[in-house]
């Protein structure tokens, strides 16, 4: 059985985080999940720190920050906030400057968690398609594969969940005449092709018309919310959301539809 007490004395949130994932089971999963993913998120993130590109690197620091608050890291949620911060602001010298700390923090984290799962190599179980009773199809597109994940198992018995990366994979499923989406949830701050040039396309091509799409976001601010909202959208949904934000935007979509 794992010791949740790895965790807590490590300064994990774990009773926050579950606040949104509801059980320990579901949490662990996000726990592997997390694994997964974030060795190659760290190697981008050096790759774009060396390449001093700062756009991309806000980007995934910005990633890196939700994945964090999610699973109640503290510490390294903030950490990556004030590099996401510095690093809009094209402050490269603070980021060459604190890079370690940022590295230090999520090496610790990742040991932390390695400990309490009791195993170094992290096995995913995909959820499978086929269990989904409605046949309505949800993409979700979004860079952070724990966010992508988190709606899969949350909703793969009642909808079929398509998942997207960046912008450029989401318009080719978009323009798949053999794909019918019941809606679209759509992070803004993508590398590639990021949310907004999606919205831009949309409604370039008038599907706005036929396909409700949703925002689901960590950057809040005025600016951000105003901009989205000049696209006929069905919602923003800030990060961090639980099962009944998202259930509250695809009731919206379901009233889109029957317009």
């Amino acid at each position: 059985m794992k010791d949740i007490n790895v965790l807590l004395s490590n300064g994990v949130e774990v009773y926050s985080s579950l606040e949104l994932f509801g059980d320990m089971e579901t949490y662990d999963a996000t726990l592997e999940d997390f694994l997964e993913a974030v060795d190659k998120k760290m190697a981008d993130i050096k790759k774009y720190k060396e390449m001093a590109d700062m756009a991309n690197y806000a980007i995934l620091v910005h990633s890196l920050k939700s994945d964090a608050k999610y699973l109640g890291f503290t510490r390294l949620a903030e950490i990556s906030y004030n590099h996401e911060m510095e690093s809009k602001a094209n402050n490269s010298n603070f980021v060459y400057e604190h890079y370690d700390e940022l590295v230090k923090e999520a090496n610790r984290i990742i040991d932390v968690v390695r400990q309490y799962l009791g195993k170094e190599t992290i096995v995913r179980t995909v959820p499978n398609a086929q269990t989904t009773t409605s046949g309505k199809k949800i993409l979700v597109v979004d860079d952070s594969n724990l966010i992508r994940n988190i709606i899969s198992k949350m909703f793969n018995n009642e909808y079929e969940i398509l998942t997207a990366m960046d912008g450029e994979q989401a318009l080719k499923i978009v323009n798949d005449p053999s794909i019918e989406l019941f809606g679209v949830l759509l992070d803004l701050y993508m590398p590639n092709v990021n949310g907004f040039a999606v919205l831009e396309y949309f409604q370039e091509h008038h599907l706005f018309d036929r396909i409700p799409v949703a925002i689901i976001t960590g950057d809040t601010s005025k600016e951000t919310v105003e901009k989205a909202m000049t696209y006929p959208i069905v919602d923003v949904l800030a990060k961090p959301f639980n099962e009944n934000n998202i259930r509250r935007v695809l009731r919206a979509m379901q009233n889109f539809q029957m317009v």
